[in-house]
């Protein structure tokens, strides 16, 4: 007799109901719940009470994050509605209090435009990606700015590994090219650890507000500076030392990655180098399952973008005239750095 589980339809319940977690988080979020749970306010009536929601919804939604394992509910009390605690995850990440808070992830990753291009995901399977008018890619979009906005806190653990690999807090002077800078978090990191390196930052003139207000946070005046535009229009200059490519290229085919860099590639100095961060999953292209499945979010985003190998990465670079790359694994990150040398 085999000892093998017997089929159940759970997994497809599970799956046709995953956008209620999504709902469930987002909703928790706004109502600032986590934040409410690690002050004290232990019970759902408590809870309504600080949210200014309804007691039953309030205890319906807790339970709901618990059996999720956002939190933790005391038995003891489950006669008396029971009290929450915050899981440790959610006590680091969640919690406003927090030096890690991920909350305003939500303003993008909860984006309703971002979900509703998987409502018509069929379609996007028959044509193999996104149709134009379902991507990011006009000029200004709002949407990167909200990008900017809500997800550098994410970025933070990433950005802290690239200063790392650079070695940014032992080298001189350094010139920085930040392509898609978004909140700007990766250049700004590297020229805090290097107080001699000048970063010039690429990317649409609303979202490089966002990222000199955040220059100018950290102190950055005189060595932050714009280039708005296109990263395939805008001239980059030359002669720099790192050019960073954050969470950039995934967005687009082989051709046209291949042709970004070769003209970062004219941009760097000898023996510069290109700071390439992407989900890099293993050739099967289904582990590790985080990096694998970013690949869908790409079918659904864009017209022609993917979640790229090692052995894919590392051919374009190839292509574009860099001597060397190599592969390095980020603590407390899914993501991988490709360091590809001139």
């Amino acid at each position: 007799m085999s000892n093998a589980p017997q089929p159940t339809p759970v997994r497809i319940f599970e799956t046709f109901q995953a956008y209620q977690r999504t709902a469930a988080l987002k909703t928790a979020i706004e109502l600032d719940l986590f934040t409410a749970i690690g002050e004290g306010a232990d019970t759902a009536a408590a809870l309504a009470g600080k949210a200014g929601a309804a007691e039953r919804g309030v205890r319906i939604l807790c339970d709901f994050l618990t059996i999720l394992g956002f939190l933790e509910k005391d038995a003891k009390d489950a006669k008396q509605g029971g009290r929450y605690k915050l899981a440790a995850d959610s006590a680091l990440f969640l919690d406003r209090r927090s030096p890690y808070y991920l909350g305003s992830i939500a303003r993008f990753l909860g984006e309703p435009e971002l979900q509703q291009r998987y409502w018509v995901l069929t379609e996007t399977v028959r044509r193999g990606g996104a149709a134009p008018e379902q991507t990011s890619t006009a000029a200004e979009h709002p949407m990167w700015v909200e990008f900017a906005r809500g997800m550098a806190p994410l970025m933070m653990p990433a950005a802290q590994n690239i200063a790392a690999i650079l070695r940014a807090a032992e080298s001189g002077p350094c010139k920085v090219l930040d392509i898609a800078a978004g909140h700007g978090a990766f250049g700004i990191t590297l020229a805090h650890q290097n107080k001699q390196a000048e970063v010039t930052a690429v990317d649409w003139r609303n979202v490089l507000e966002v990222a000199l207000e955040n220059a100018h946070r950290a102190g950055l005046e005189g060595r932050y500076f714009t280039r708005p535009g296109s990263a395939f229009e805008v001239d980059f200059g030359s002669g720099y030392d790192v050019a960073l490519l954050t969470n950039f290229l995934h967005h687009f085919d082989v051709p046209t990655n291949v042709g970004l860099l070769k003209k970062v590639h004219a941009a760097l100095k000898p023996g510069g180098r290109a700071v390439v961060l992407e989900f890099v999953p293993n050739d099967d292209r289904v582990t590790p399952p985080v990096p694998a499945a970013f690949a869908m979010m790409m079918l659904g985003s864009t017209e022609k973008g993917d979640a790229y190998t090692y052995a894919e990465l590392e051919a374009m670079a190839r292509q574009a005239g860099f001597a060397s790359c190599e592969l390095h694994a980020l603590a407390a990150s899914p993501e991988h750095v490709v360091l590809a040398r001139k």
